[in-house]
């Protein structure tokens, strides 16, 4: 991966009901016309990690914006704080969270470098989102990292009301790629089998990977999960795939 010149920066944009809402835009300073990849944080929020991928995803050659999903329950608030509030009112609505990604893709389209293509990338409940968007919306690609509760209901207990995006599959409107933790427990080797069946089944285009001796979060660098060979391999697969479907490999 080479770097180039970028700009990032926090801008304003329409979200779910044209309530504007914070997003983190990244691009390239090159002026090329670059496709566009909507950045879906995780579960513990709009935080430093997250904004790290979409810099890396500018400095590939794409433009890149992460919508903060809390932005209505902690605008000005730290990233826990602002999830904390989140998760104590139940999560992100999947209708909130499909308008807020359709408001970062148009967001992305509208930026005069734009090639007019737009793909999504989440990690855990970003990759179940990354999914709900692309079964939902008019994008050109998604990226599924470990999503989880894709296929599955959460354990009993479980503290956000979750619910499973089966009877969404069949409509997934653009190719998908998945990547996945063989030790994970959520989504497990089974669920990701199944969601692959099923995917078959309806003559959607997909390619999963699983890495053996991965679990959870195995892309995130701060914690213990992380396996640097699976990441490593993720990050290849990524662009080749963003590279197929979005621009045309910017790499040289």
């Amino acid at each position: 991966m080479t770097t180039g010149d970028l700009r990032a920066e926090t801008v304003e944009i329409a979200g779910a009901g044209d309530e504007p809402i914070e997003a983190y835009l990244a691009q390239p300073l090159d002026g090329r016309p670059a496709g566009g990849v909507v950045v879906i944080h995780h579960m513990p929020g709009w935080d430093e990690a997250t904004k790290e991928i979409t810099r890396r995803f500018a400095a590939t050659g794409y433009l890149a914006l992460a919508p903060h999903l809390y932005s209505r329950e902690g605008r000005g608030a730290s990233p826990d704080d602002a999830a904390a509030a989140a998760r104590a009112q139940g999560g992100v609505p999947d209708d909130r969270l499909v308008g807020d990604v359709a408001g970062a893709m148009a967001h992305l389209r509208a930026l005069p470098a734009s090639n007019g293509r737009v793909g999504t990338i989440g990690y855990c409940s970003g990759g179940r989102q990354s999914v709900l968007a692309a079964c939902t919306l008019d994008l050109d690609a998604a990226v599924d990292c470990y999503g989880a509760f894709v296929l599955n209901s959460p354990p009993e207990g479980f503290a956000l009301p979750i619910r499973p995006l089966g009877d969404l599959v069949a409509q997934l409107h653009c190719p998908l790629l998945g990547l996945f933790g063989a030790d994970d427990q959520y989504p497990s080797a089974d669920e990701v089998a199944e969601f692959e069946r099923r995917l078959a089944e309806a003559g959607k285009t997909f390619e999963f990977h699983v890495y053996e001796g991965a679990g959870h979060a195995f892309f995130n660098v701060d914690r213990p999960s992380f396996r640097p060979e699976a990441a490593t391999d993720g990050w290849e697969r990524i662009w080749a795939f963003f590279g197929r479907t979005l621009a045309g490999d910017p790499r040289p």
